[in-house]
């Protein structure tokens, strides 16, 4: 006759037999999905090889300038002339530094409010817009030919 005790310790070693079974194919799952992904990157990389490769052979010089030869009369090119480069110091202002305008009086006075509460609405976003033009200085472009600034170039992102 089996013990109790027999019983019991069959019973734990296949529970603990189920357990490692199950282990083992969840981490074989996952080193499946790490192989796909890693060959998912590789595909990408050598997509980013390829496009930069064509895009270096789109952009050959002599290439444009055969294009340009032959497409002239349609597209009418023009050499850039220097006057129309700017410095960075004369473009516009970013998305995040333009005033924002006050929104909730304009809003009552466009529900049907009446012309006195209106005209007290235009009164004080124009104070407002008067204030937040104060607060925050319009850009004005640099003249140009400065000798100091003659040398130097800043750059920046104008994205947010």
């Amino acid at each position: 006759m089996l013990k109790t005790l027999d019983l019991v310790l069959i019973g734990v070693m296949t529970a603990t037999a189920a357990v490692t079974y199950t282990i083992k194919h969840r981490a074989e799952l996952k080193l499946e999905e790490v192989h796909r992904l890693e060959a998912e990157i590789k595909l990408e990389k050598d997509t980013i090889d390829l496009l930069k490769a064509d895009w270096a052979l789109q952009s050959q010089p002599n290439r444009l300038e055969r294009l340009v030869r032959a497409y002239n009369d349609e597209l009418k090119l023009q050499p850039t002339e220097s006057t129309a480069l700017v410095h960075a110091k004369e473009l516009p202002m970013l998305k995040s530094e333009v005033p924002v305008p006050d929104v909730t009086e304009a809003k009552a006075s466009a529900k049907g409010a009446t012309e006195a509460s209106a005209k007290s609405a235009t009164v004080a976003s124009a104070k407002g817009a008067q204030a937040t033009a104060k607060a925050q200085p319009i850009p004005m472009p640099a003249p140009r030919g400065e000798a100091e600034d003659a040398d130097q170039i800043e750059t920046g992102s104008v994205e947010e």
